[in-house]
């Protein structure tokens, strides 16, 4: 047993995973993974954010198919074990497992780093293999081709965690990360000893590496595939057993069911909504809804993007800070290009490294916790000193809203509608909409903003409801070149707020007011009105 050969310490990992409170059993992944390990010669990369569980996985992954320890005891009550495939591949392969964030605890160069980790390996197939001869002007490619047709071919599974430590250290250089990725593809491809190969960190390869060094890998990201998604955020059925487990554990639960789908939930997939897993276990264990998104030193590259309004990418995420979708081709971000010099390269870095969700053509800030985040760089940098303006008339133009100052709300609206920051003058009802969206952007953080959402017998334009149930609720809806007497009418025609009683046998979800807003907008001489009706109940 070595240090990256069948090492010892990979199962102890998962095992103290699987004794949390919290755990998610995962280990449907090993049956997907074993029809590659057999057809042998197969190449996966699978990135995720960061605190997504990739190291976990990649635990998984080596504890079970790895000859390091017997994994009986870990693996037997969980889902795996009953998989045809169980027994014959538990424990059955040759592993090489390396966390490359680990590799080397101090070193001053990517030369000293390669040749440190590189020493280590040809230690353990030394070890393992000592009637081969290795030699030491080998590369490890061509060392592990050697230790395999010296041993009756014998074969291996690699895996390959944090593969992107090297672009996060400023010490090594663009040279240095070239030669990197050249090194992990000199490792696999072609490689007749490769089984499986597994790689996974944050950033995607093809956009980090030489358009043919690691071509072979099939990649799966947060921008380019639903595939291997239910393995690295938790679904609604995980989250629900796991919130029952907390309320065992705690008296009096602090959060409801509900707090955690607004914090936590919202990376829309294929097969449905992913929730962060790392933040929603710390919400469970330290019993507080909180921002846990995990500061990583790739965001400062994408934030002066944004702030240096790089393709008028600023806008777009002004835009998504208001709860706006904005439309992207995430596709961009496959390039090679060293310098991102589109939006939508820029957006769609966004949504490899978790901030922005994509889905159905659009990108969306997914949750409260990602809110925060977008919050905080917003108060903190002078750039975007006139969205902190905005924030002031949009708390102006919520108190509004309550003390019925109809006023007032048109006011604030024509303001924000027709200033040239931080957009420009709109003309139809869709950009009316969105400008609606900006003025009231200071209810975020006490409602849930729903945009043409089904009530009564129709599709509202706005509706809020409020995250406490005693708070007012809010209707609104527009009109273009027609009167707000008109959009109330249509409010109370179409019994917009029977909405807010929920469906049979659940709670209202306001026991406060209803507060019906109509607002018209004249295109031609760019006038707001606007008329408000409250209403007790529903």
């Amino acid at each position: 047993m070595g240090y990256y050969l069948n090492p010892e310490d990979v199962i102890d990992i998962y095992r103290r995973e699987t004794a949390k409170p919290y755990f998610v059993d995962k280990t449907e992944m090993l049956n997907e993974l074993i029809p590659l390990v057999e057809q042998q010669g197969s190449y996966i990369s699978v990135t995720r954010p960061r605190r997504f569980g990739k190291s976990v996985v990649a635990a998984m992954i080596g504890s079970f198919f790895g000859k390091g320890v017997d994994g009986t005891e870990v693996f037997s009550h969980l889902r795996i074990a009953g998989y045809d495939g169980y027994a014959k591949h538990m424990n059955r392969h040759n592993l090489i497992y390396i966390d490359f964030s680990r590799a080397v605890e101090e070193c001053e160069s990517y030369r000293e780093y390669i040749k440190t980790i590189k020493m280590r390996l040809v230690d353990d197939l030394r070890e393992a293999y000592p009637n081969t001869k290795i030699r030491e002007e080998d590369s490890l490619g061509a060392t592990l081709r050697t230790v395999s047709l010296a041993n009756n071919k014998v074969k291996f599974i690699l895996i390959f965690d944090e593969w992107d430590y090297v672009f996060h250290k400023d010490y090594f250089t663009e040279s240095d990360r070239g030669k990197f990725t050249a090194f992990l593809g000199g490792m696999t491809k072609g490689m007749s000893y490769v089984e499986l190969a597994y790689l996974t960190g944050v950033l995607p390869i093809k956009k980090y590496s030489a358009s043919d060094t690691m071509n072979h890998f099939d990649e799966y990201n947060m921008a380019n595939s639903s595939m291997y998604d239910a393995y690295f955020g938790f679904t609604g059925e995980e989250v629900d057993e796991l919130y029952q487990r907390y309320q065992k554990n705690c008296v009096r639960p602090e959060f409801s069911r509900e707090d955690l789908a607004r914090w936590y939930d919202g990376y829309q997939r294929k097969n449905g909504s992913i929730y962060n897993p790392n933040s929603v276990v710390r919400a469970l264990t330290r019993d507080a809804l909180n921002n846990y998104w995990a500061k990583a030193g790739e965001y400062d590259e994408l934030k002066d993007y944004v702030l240096d309004d790089v393709d008028g990418v600023r806008e777009a995420v002004m835009l998504l800070v208001a709860g706006e979708p904005v439309e992207a081709d995430i596709s961009e971000y496959a390039t090679t290009a060293p310098v991102l010099e589109k939006r939508d390269e820029i957006l769609s870095a966004m949504v490899v490294y978790g901030y922005l969700n994509y889905y159905d053509g659009c990108v969306r800030i997914p949750n409260k916790e990602l809110e925060l985040e977008f919050d905080r760089i917003i108060r903190t940098e002078p750039k975007y000193s006139y969205m902190r303006e905005l924030e002031k008339e949009s708390a102006r133009i919520l108190q509004a809203t309550y003390d019925g100052d109809e006023d007032t709300v048109g006011k604030v609206l024509a303001i924000v509608h027709t200033t040239e920051s931080p957009l420009k003058a709109y003309n139809d009802e869709a950009e009316l909409s969105g400008s609606v969206k900006l003025a009231y952007i200071a209810a975020r953080n006490k409602y849930n903003i729903e945009r043409e959402d089904q009530a009564g017998i129709g599709y509202v334009d706005y509706i809020f409801y409020p995250h406490n149930r005693s708070d007012d609720g809010i209707i609104i809806e527009l009109k273009v070149d027609d009167s707000p007497e008109t959009a109330l009418r249509q409010i109370k025609d179409k019994n917009y707020a029977l909405k807010f009683q929920g469906k049979i046998g659940e709670q209202p979800k306001t026991t406060g007011r209803i507060i019906l807003v109509g607002i018209g907008y004249n295109r031609r001489d760019k006038v707001h009105r606007c008329r408000i009706e409250i209403v007790q109940s529903v």
